[in-house]
């Protein structure tokens, strides 16, 4: 039996979508009958999932301590799953030292670099460009990590091209994995409730999270249009750790009403008639748009919120830059049942297309297991992976080392 050893930089949660994302692939490791210990230094919140009860053993680490050493040197592990770069960057040459044949993946979650330079661009009013991106201190960080690893996740169609295109990263470091999601079948169709039933707008999303801080923000402007026409309507925002700024623009009034933490966010996606989802920076795949296809629920967003995650397929609903379109097709997708109707199907296809987990555990493990059985190979092949495991580019063994001794 394989084992596979878990990094994770916070314990998972279902609250969020990178939670969903590593609970996907605690699952694809269970299928193949993995051992499976989740281990992070981060502290449990009221949201952390129990991992114990789903089979996963849990173990807290320290950063910057041998003592990690000795838990892996006893675990052994098969499998080394870093959970986003900063993860790798800390632990990944204590992993390369002490187990040096276990397969070493990084699940990026979505690409860090690319959110923040986003988020920079915007606060600057400066146009994003490739040129920012290859200046950013964080991509070098990030990238380094992805050719440190054997294989890097990469979670939407759009970073993979830009890694190859722009990076050129070498595809045999890259696997492209989107969410792995249940196919959509004619019975969960017939489950949904009809447009007549549902009513209100709907935005979910976790507030540690400043793209969907900034979404709501956007919102609150365009919601006064959307209003007008509507004047009955409401929006409904859900989502875990409100902040005040968002508790600020509660106005039940206007028909802007925030809910808070959801204790199921698919059921109050099921009951909503259209996602809201004004998305100015980010990265990686929306759940709350995904979420929204798996319920039969149109969504409005912008090219960002859609980035990487049809492919060539027409979206469930429409994509807009400009806020005054954005609202008026929100408020077209509202009002006619056929167009609506026609929206929910193009999202059904999409996630029975690109989306289906069976097919793509498949093909995933397939990968795993191929690059394992020619590890060496693999590893010189990747010159610039094994040049930068050299200890004379070793920084952060170093630091790690020395902030160890100083804290003795």
């Amino acid at each position: 039996m394989q084992q596979l050893l878990i990094i994770g930089y916070v314990w998972i949660e279902k609250t969020t979508g990178a939670g969903n994302r590593m609970l996907q692939l605690v699952n694809v490791f269970k299928n193949q009958n993995y051992t499976i210990t989740f281990a992070t230094p981060a502290q449990k919140t009221e949201n952390s999932l129990n991992l114990i009860e789903l089979g996963v053993q849990e173990q807290s680490i320290e950063l910057n301590s041998s003592s990690f050493d000795d838990f892996i040197k006893e675990l052994q592990p098969d499998v080394v799953l870093f959970d986003r770069f900063m993860m790798e960057e800390q632990f990944g040459w204590r992993v390369a030292e002490h187990c040096p044949k276990a397969l070493r993946v990084l699940d990026t979650e979505d690409l860090h670099f690319l959110r923040k330079t986003r988020h920079q661009q915007l606060k600057k009013g400066e146009q994003f460009s490739t040129e920012v991106l290859l200046k950013s201190e964080e991509a070098k960080r990030e990238i380094a990590a992805i050719l440190r690893c054997d294989m890097s996740l990469i979670i939407s169609a759009y970073e993979i091209q830009l890694l190859k295109d722009v990076f050129k990263i070498d595809e045999i470091l890259l696997y492209h994995l989107p969410f792995l999601l249940d196919t959509i079948t004619a019975k969960t169709i017939q489950s949904w409730k009809s447009f007549e039933e549902r009513e209100h707008f709907v935005f979910v999303g976790n507030f540690f999270h400043a793209p969907n801080v900034d979404a709501v923000l956007q919102l609150k402007i365009i919601w006064k249009q959307i209003r007008k026409q509507l004047p009955k309507v409401e929006v409904h925002i859900y989502g875990a750790y409100i902040t005040q700024q968002i508790q600020q623009l509660h106005k039940p009034k206007e028909g802007f009403i925030i809910k808070g933490f959801a204790e199921d966010a698919l059921e109050v996606v099921k009951n909503a008639r259209v996602v809201l989802a004004p998305i100015r920076f980010g990265a990686g795949i929306k759940g709350k748009l995904t979420e929204a296809m798996e319920c039969g629920t149109p969504s409005v967003t912008t090219s960002i919120g859609a980035e990487g995650m049809h492919g060539n397929l027409p979206w469930n609903g429409f994509i807009e830059d400009d806020f005054e379109k954005l609202a008026n097709k929100a408020i077209e997708l509202y009002t006619y049942d056929i167009l609506w109707k026609k929206a929910q199907q193009k999202g059904v296809v999409i996630i029975n297309s690109l989306y289906d987990k069976e097919v793509l555990e498949v093909s995933f493990m397939k990968r795993v297991r191929k690059t394992q059985e020619n590890l060496e190979t693999h590893r010189t092949q990747n010159f610039l992976g094994s040049l930068l495991q050299h200890q004379t580019l070793q920084a952060t063994k170093f630091m790690s080392k020395w902030i160890e001794e100083k804290n003795k």
